[in-house]
């Protein structure tokens, strides 16, 4: 039976991993491991911990991941990506090079007759004052076309020692994963009043493995990190489970 999967917050080349050579060859081992049973594939934001597409260059890296994924949307898997917070500048080459579905936002997908609504999470609910204004600083396409004017030798550096300081790989504080938890909760318990088909409320961001009961025919599921814990959740047509990559 095919099967769809949901991963977030891969952060792959963030500078806290002490190989980030490895890291991305654990991801690697996971799509091989799914590859004869996936149909689907739905990465939940943060895959990279920095991505910015100039017009003509792009970052280097990440080339096995890539590799692995471009084999697997060859061979007939859809894979969907949404934008993160730290991966939030991907526009045509991703799409393009390697057959993914780039969605900036939520998408409500119907699987197996089952009513699944998926975002990464870092738009719900209230949001600090300075992350509200960072994140509509970050998609500006006015700074966009600004910050591509600045020579990558100064950007990538920049960008690095930015997710440095701003994630701890050991996750939110407790009052933070407290707030962040509040916030998609009572967003769901809400949009489930005016959607009551939904069937699972999917998020990442939070770096967090949840999994909560909102109605006897809705969960809320929070995907974790690939920093320590390498979650994902399986759906198999009729089941959905949390479950840690051990490969």
């Amino acid at each position: 039976m095919s099967k769809a999967y949901f991963l977030s917050d891969l952060h792959l080349g963030a500078p806290y991993f002490s190989d980030s050579r490895e890291a991305e060859a654990r991801v690697v081992r996971f799509l091989d491991s799914i590859k004869d049973d996936a149909d689907a594939i739905y990465l939940l934001g943060d895959v990279l911990d920095y991505w910015y597409e100039y017009r003509y260059v792009v970052p280097r890296g990440f080339v096995r991941f890539f590799g692995k994924l471009a084999e697997l949307a060859d061979s007939g898997i859809k894979i969907v990506w949404f934008i993160g917070n730290h991966d939030i500048w991907i526009f045509d080459y991703l799409p393009s090079e390697i057959g993914v579905r780039v969605v900036d936002g939520s998408l409500t997908e119907c699987i197996d007759g089952h009513y699944f609504f998926m975002t990464h999470g870092d738009g719900i609910g209230k949001l600090p004052a300075s992350f509200r204004f960072l994140r509509r600083l970050f998609r500006s396409p006015i700074c966009q076309k600004l910050y591509s004017g600045i020579h990558p030798r100064w950007t990538v550096p920049f960008a690095y020692n930015w997710s440095r300081h701003s994630r701890k790989i050991e996750g939110p504080s407790p009052e933070d994963a407290q707030r962040m938890m509040r916030n998609i909760t009572e967003f769901s318990i809400e949009y489930l009043k005016e959607h009551p088909e939904i069937n699972f409320f999917i998020y990442g961001h939070l770096h967090l493995l949840k999994d909560i009961q909102l109605s006897p025919t809705c969960r809320m599921l929070v995907l974790g990190e690939w920093l320590v814990s390498f979650s994902y959740a399986v759906w198999d047509g009729s089941e959905m489970t949390l479950r840690q990559f051990n490969g």
